[in-house]
């Protein structure tokens, strides 16, 4: 294919005002090119996936052929294409460049999702890293862009376990040399502990930490620091950790449509539904439009998935709290009920042991008056002496009567002691 005329339709398509004019023509010319059997001709300039043209081609061009045969060759053969068609890194110069490890990160990851469903045994991988080696003659960045490739399939399929073992004592892994101690292989390692059930959390936070503090941080490595929380096996502080890395990530991303999606589900693992709901809003509202429209959708089903399980939360806060609030005034008309029988016991108590004393009194005093025997002073002192002792009984009736009942409110109302319905906890919306 002519070159000159790829370049041409290129740079016109540069100075489209449709993004996705851009992208249609980036797509035709991919097309051609692997129907062709060629490589694409041209240099990348830049790391910018939304307005290189240059960029955009190869992307989708690569994104072909992956697809079409997703084999950790093919992600060597990619690396290679990269490394010839990309100036040195040179963060120190005047003009500092560091367009590969952007897009090494970006295709690595992003080309390993699209294939997720074809994942290579453990044999065909140590064949395929022999003839890597030998056809690269071990050149370690080439490994390192393979193993990120692979190592993106199990992350992608959730397979914590494997994960783990392939980055720590598979061949290709090995031949990735230092590459091995950048951030973006420790986040995997965090996301594999993290997940893992034979690993400790304190050791996959450990993991996350360091990659998470690391001088070399890049957005990719903070996309899966988050990812690792968001999949994570439960434990206590899960909700708390995702939350406050997602808040930082959305500081220093404040239009990345993923991190606000990240943390959304911090605030909902919180229980914080209405902070949730407002952030998942704002990550479908920044959801581009374009590129992959497979990865546009898939993306988008997720955002919606969380945003359902938001309001679902919400109305489980909102039945709860209404529950709660009618147990509440249910226990406390059952505390009133209880205090009215309670004063009324004790009402009819008083009265029937003034009725009694007041009868006995009556009765009692019919022999004193009608005794001719007695004087007048003598009658009034028995008189008296049976009314005082018929009112020390009286009194002792009502203030037993008061003891008892004050003890036994006490009992069933103290603070201490009152027992009142409350709601089971509410678990954690679906974590898969």
């Amino acid at each position: 294919m002519d070159v000159a005329s790829i370049n041409s339709r290129l740079s016109r398509a540069a100075s489209a005002a449709d993004s996705r004019e851009l992208d249609g023509v980036c797509e035709t010319v991919a097309a051609e090119l692997v129907d062709a059997g060629v490589e694409p001709p041209f240099r990348i300039p830049s790391a910018d996936f939304t307005v290189d043209p240059w960029l955009i081609c190869a992307d989708r061009y690569w994104r072909r052929r992956l697809l079409a045969e997703p084999t950790i060759e093919t992600a060597a053969r990619c690396a290679r294409w990269l490394y010839d068609h990309t100036d040195p890194d040179d963060p120190a110069g005047p003009q500092p460049r560091a367009i590969r490890p952007a897009v090494i990160e970006k295709w690595t990851l992003g080309y390993a999702f699209i294939t997720r469903d074809s994942v290579e045994s453990r044999q065909d991988l140590s064949l395929a890293t022999g003839r890597i080696v030998e056809q690269y003659q071990g050149s370690v960045d080439i490994a390192a862009f393979a193993t990120l490739y692979h190592a993106g399939k199990l992350r992608a399929n959730f397979a914590f376990d494997e994960l783990r073992l392939f980055l720590d004592s598979s061949l290709l892994a090995v031949a990735a040399g230092q590459h091995r101690d950048d951030p973006l292989f420790t986040a995997l390692r965090a996301f594999a502990a993290l997940g893992s059930s034979t690993i400790t959390i304190g050791h996959g936070l450990d993991l996350l930490d360091a990659a998470w503090t690391a001088p070399g941080r890049t957005r990719a490595v903070v996309d899966v620091c988050l990812n690792a929380l968001w999949a994570a096996k439960r434990f206590p502080e899960r909700g708390e950790w995702l939350r406050r890395q997602a808040t930082e990530a959305v500081a220093a991303y404040p239009d990345d449509h993923l991190f606000h999606f990240r943390l959304a589900r911090g605030h909902r693992l919180c229980g914080d539904y209405a902070a949730a709901l407002s952030t998942i809003e704002t990550a479908l509202r920044l959801l581009p439009a374009i590129g992959s429209r497979i990865s546009h959708n898939t993306l988008q089903e997720q955002y919606l998935r969380e945003q359902e399980s938001i309001e679902e939360g919400l109305l489980r806060a909102a039945e709860t709290s209404e529950q709660r609030a009618r147990w509440q005034r249910q226990a406390a008309a059952d505390r009133d009920l209880r205090r009215t029988l309670s004063r009324s016991s004790i009402q009819a108590v008083e009265l029937v042991t003034v009725f009694t004393a007041a009868i006995a009194f009556t009765v009692g005093s019919f022999p004193i008056t009608l005794s001719g025997d007695l004087s007048l002073g003598a009658r009034a002192l028995l008189m008296g002496i049976l009314g005082i002792g018929l009112l020390l009984f009286a009194v002792t009736i009502v203030a037993g009567t008061w003891y008892l009942t004050g003890q036994h409110h006490n009992g069933d109302d103290s603070p201490g002691r009152r027992r009142e319905p409350r709601p089971g906890p509410d678990d954690d919306p679906d974590d898969s």
